[in-house]
């Protein structure tokens, strides 16, 4: 069977991907450049038995798709930064009580109510540190519109997986921006379903907090409420959900949160790398700046400089080490992104060798152009030289 040849804006694909993966309630507030997936959504999730919710504010709609999905339903909401930081607090809920759920963030410039129609990486350390306290996050950023309708559905895996919030970032150029593709078969896709009380063991009783399953390696997943009775707090917890004052339980607790990360990074950790073989400069970008990356690595190429790029889809967990082996390779590194310098900060961190290093930023709603990146190679190139 051919593939179907479609043409889909970027938010769209988003709602539509996010379908595929089996997610069936959908809490939201509008908001730029966010709206629009709330909209596909709100048409097409009845068509497939699904529930849409417009919720009073957005941190009614993190309440309500934790909600959902402890009853069984795989669950997404989307908002754009000044509505993310209002799901923090919620968010910071699903963390502690490792609700399967996916955020995503169609970023705008910012802080406050800053550019609502322009695009924007700001929010990258926001994913990472939004909600108070430690906590484990995934966080993944797609670059076109066909990445964004095929990580979706990871995401919502990772979720399932992992038992935690998900973020999917995305910005208001990738989120408005349409571009034509193949859309995948549905059979394509691996999703990962919800586990039913029938699949657990049945002399058991399911504790929802338990950390040796047999299922999922070391992490218990999650029964719909209501088909297993549990208790479920936002409080320190032991294995069947009560809570629990004791600090050696509350020290395991938070360990489980890092290491059931941790200890899968080679499953979660996503990453493309181009022309890297004989690469003396890397060049590392994501998201919709990923595409000017690119562009300017072909353009350095045909000028003679050898220079490869990184582009991680995985924003976090932080790829540290396919970083730190390419660091050990290359002479110089630019990073490109739209913030001032969120990711740069993350590289400073892992750079202990000092391999030279330019930052391309942008903080003001408008597009790194290639050509800007040619011109921080040109100049690495020449330091080298010196």
């Amino acid at each position: 069977m051919d593939k179907k040849f479609t043409i889909m804006q970027g938010d769209e694909a988003c709602a539509m991907g996010a379908i595929v993966a089996g997610c069936r309630f959908f809490a939201g507030y509008p908001i730029t450049p966010a709206t629009d997936i709330a909209e596909v959504m709100s048409s097409e999730l009845p068509k497939v038995g699904g529930t849409f919710i417009q919720m009073e504010d957005e941190l009614g709609s993190a309440a309500a798709i934790i909600g959902a999905s402890l009853a069984g339903v795989k669950s997404l909401t989307a908002t754009s930064g000044p509505g993310f930081s209002l799901m923090q607090e919620a968010f910071g809920y699903a963390s502690m009580t490792e609700t399967p759920t996916v955020f995503v963030d169609v970023q705008r410039g910012s802080p406050s109510t800053g550019l609502p129609t322009r695009p924007a990486q700001g929010d990258i350390m926001q994913a990472r540190w939004g909600t108070h306290g430690d906590h484990a996050v995934i966080a993944l950023y797609p670059s076109t519109v066909e990445e964004t309708y095929r990580y979706i559905v990871t995401a919502f895996n990772f979720a399932e997986l992992y038992r935690t919030p998900v973020v999917f970032l995305m910005d208001e150029t990738l989120g408005h921006m349409r571009e034509s593709f193949y859309l995948p078969h549905t059979d394509e896709f691996d999703t990962v379903e919800r586990i039913q009380t029938e699949d657990l063991k049945s002399e058991t009783v399911y504790q929802p907090f338990l950390e040796d399953s047999e299922l999922y390696d070391d992490i218990q997943p999650l029964v719909s409420m209501g088909r297993s009775r549990f208790h479920v707090s936002g409080l320190f917890h032991d294995e069947s959900g009560f809570p629990i004052g004791e600090s050696d339980l509350a020290s395991k607790l938070m360990k489980h949160f890092t290491n059931k990360i941790k200890l899968h990074l080679d499953d979660i950790l996503i990453y493309d790398t181009y022309m890297m073989d004989d690469a003396e400069y890397v060049i590392v970008a994501y998201g919709i700046t990923a595409r000017s990356a690119y562009r300017a690595m072909k353009l350095a190429r045909s000028n003679g400089i050898k220079v490869g790029m990184f582009k991680p889809i995985t924003i976090w967990p932080f790829p540290t080490i396919p970083l730190k082996k390419i660091l050990s390779k290359v002479s110089g590194i630019v990073v490109a992104e739209l913030n001032m310098g969120q990711f740069a900060h993350e590289m400073s961190r892992i750079n202990r060798n000092m391999v030279p290093m330019q930052t391309v930023l942008r903080e003001d709603g408008q597009l790194i152009q290639p050509f800007d990146i040619v011109d921080a190679l040109t100049k690495l190139e020449g330091e080298s030289e010196e």
